[in-house]
């Protein structure tokens, strides 16, 4: 797909953030945008790489260079992937049909939500690529067994089970900017809906926001709109064990990844009901304010399991070097959310388009300045903590 001429005067993935934000109705925006409480660990996500310097290595032959891996048992042109992302509709009408042929022509993992608004068989239909399907283990235990069964027939190749949602975050934006579900015209966002015209010509063409996978079984947005908070924290299970973990990685049979990982305990214990991949992440901040960064986790978890977990780090990704930072930590690899959410509100499948080639191009072009050929190259020696004597010295 051929990016339009605003899409390519953006730079970088700040820039596409910035585009959104004009495009989108406020509301929108800012359940992208947004984090719970006092949002620091949202901050914290990204500040947190700044923590880290890289070291090169010079006078060696970087002629050509591979970013290419392997990671939950496909081979990837790309050592990042794309994260589940509930509702894309909300942010634009391509929604997850068009954030999937991106990955697909960028040859890299999409990972598809539960609570998507499209279905999971729409999504393996248009995607040539390879796909994973993230599960919230609801309280249907019924429908956590017929969408494993889905997956599997739609040929899908990891699954992805999300633990840090016992109870939906405390999102203080949503409420403030009156974030619902469906979209609901109100007093307080009628100006931000009038000034988002492209959105809201294609919100009335196509008013359809429902939950594509669950929509059969779960009726709670045909009672009309509610707060996107509430309906969430009234479909979570807080029952859910490592019990429950270790039936679905049965049930699944396949590559299969625990998300939501923060402590090396709780990756041991991943390891012992047969998960091949940690995820490491805190929901882009939106649930439990003041937990560290994933990029902050990943040496203790590496040291905990070794190597019987891919690791993977999710959450704080707008650059290149972050995803070489993450590598040099002892990651596998990384998976993006908002950066790619930013593209799709900012211009649509061709947006995410730019948001996977900007990120691209920052890894193959660091991974030749850092003095590396493949992703294989990037060793723990290339990266070391900044400290407060080397910070005197910057």
């Amino acid at each position: 797909m051929r990016p339009i001429a605003p899409i390519l005067r953006c730079h970088n993935i700040e820039d596409l953030r910035q585009r959104a934000k004009r495009k989108l109705p406020a509301p929108m925006f800012h359940y992208i945008d947004g984090g719970a409480d006092d949002e620091w660990t949202l901050r914290r996500n990204t500040t947190a790489f700044d923590h880290y310097q890289l070291l090169p290595r010079y006078l060696t032959d970087v002629s050509k260079i591979d970013v290419g891996t392997h990671v939950l048992g496909c081979d990837l042109k790309l050592p990042f992937f794309l994260s589940p992302t509930g509702m894309s509709r909300l942010f634009h009408h391509h929604k997850e049909l068009g954030v999937a042929r991106a990955a697909a022509r960028h040859g890299t993992l999409y990972t598809l939500s539960t609570l998507a608004t499209t279905s999971l068989e729409d999504i393996a239909k248009v995607s040539s690529g390879p796909l994973m399907f993230q599960m919230y283990v609801l309280k249907d235990r019924g429908l956590t067994r017929e969408l494993v069964q889905r997956a599997k027939q739609a040929g899908y190749k990891a699954l992805c089970l999300t633990v840090d949602t016992a109870i939906a975050g405390n999102r203080e934006r949503d409420r403030r900017y009156g974030m619902t579900m469906p979209p609901r015209l109100t007093l307080r966002s009628i100006f931000s809906f009038a000034a988002s015209f492209d959105w809201g010509f294609h919100f009335l063409l196509d008013p359809d926001f429902r939950l594509a996978n669950v929509a059969d079984r779960v009726d709670a947005l045909g009672k009309g709109a509610m707060a996107l908070i509430d309906y969430i924290d009234s479909q979570f299970d807080r029952s859910l064990t490592w019990d429950d973990a270790a039936w679905l990685v049965r049930e699944w049979g396949g590559p299969f990844a625990i998300k939501g990982m923060s402590a090396g305990d709780d990756a041991k214990l991943a390891v012992s009901i047969g998960a091949s991949a940690a995820i490491l992440s805190n929901h882009g901040g939106r649930q439990l304010d003041g937990v560290p960064a994933p990029i902050e986790t990943l040496i203790s978890i590496r040291q905990a399991v070794g190597n019987q977990l891919e690791l993977i780090v999710d959450g704080g990704i707008r650059r290149g070097t972050h995803v070489l930072k993450a590598l040099a930590l002892g990651a596998n690899a990384c998976s993006i959310g908002r950066a790619y959410l930013y593209g799709l509100a900012a211009g649509g499948e061709a947006g995410v388009d730019r948001a996977l080639t900007l990120l691209g191009e920052e890894v193959r072009r660091g991974l030749a300045l850092l003095g590396c050929k493949t992703i294989a190259d990037v060793r723990s020696d290339h990266v070391r903590k900044l400290d407060a004597r080397c910070a005197v010295h910057l």
